[in-house]
This record gives structure tokens, C-alpha cells and sequence, in this order.
């Protein structure tokens, strides 16, 4: 799938966020991070736009907030009823077998820093 959706970003390289993001965020929130990905419209509540959080947020980007949503493996207080995939858990159980449970939660906490990383550098 990040094959399908990366072939319009063009010859530049891709980080590892941006196809993680590709790969995993797309299909919802859109290629650009708005909102209007494929299934934006199938779904019951629409999907943030990532490129305005910092904006919503006093113009500071919430990183750890973004990494703890993104995770979801925590209850984020105020965060209301999850939405979206808990990638923490979907993420480690392909990194785990690959690294081993130890080495597993380190990729998985990088993997999630790499899509934050990513999704901050999206904002208008």
C-alpha cells in the first residue's frame, strides 16, 4: 500500500515518517494530512486535520500529545472515545516478531517518533 499512495509524492526520497504516514494514516486523514483521505467520508467522525494542530494548539505543534494518541496503548485524558487503530499495539505485534519483545517496544517507539515527526512537519 505505501508503494500505491507514495507514487504521487515524485522523485524526491521519502522519510520513514512520511511512509509510515503513507502506509498507515492515508487512507483516513488524506495524503496531505487535511482530513480527505479515501475513507474520510465512510467513517462517523471525520478525521483531524493533522495540519492545523499546532495552529488549534496556540501555534506550539503537541508532539507528545500526538505521539500518545498515536500510540494509544495509554488512556489520553480528555481524548474521549478512540477513533482510530491503537498503532502502538498494531506496531509492536510486527516489530516483535521481527526484534524480539524488547527490541520490538524500542522500533515501535521510534516508528511512532518518525510518523510525529512527520505530522509536524505538515503543519500550515
Amino acid at each position: 500500500m505505501v508503494f500505491a499512495l507514495a507514487q504521487g509524492v515524485g522523485a524526491q526520497e521519502m522519510t520513514y515518517g512520511q511512509a509510515e504516514f503513507l502506509n498507515s494514516c492515508a487512507v483516513c486523514h488524506g495524503t496531505s494530512g487535511e482530513g480527505d483521505g479515501p475513507l474520510a467520508d465512510e467513517l462517523v467522525k471525520r478525521p483531524t486535520d493533522l495540519t492545523r494542530l499546532a495552529e488549534k494548539n496556540g501555534g506550539e505543534f503537541p508532539y507528545f500529545r500526538v505521539f500518545a494518541t498515536i500510540d494509544g496503548r495509554f488512556v489520553v485524558p480528555g481524548h474521549g472515545e478512540r477513533d482510530m487503530p491503537v498503532w502502538g499495539r498494531q506496531f509492536l505485534e510486527e516489530d516483535a516478531i521481527t526484534f524480539g519483545p524488547s527490541g520490538g517496544e524500542i522500533v515501535t517507539e521510534e516508528r511512532i517518533h518518525q510518523l510525529a515527526g512527520y505530522i509536524e512537519s505538515l503543519q500550515k
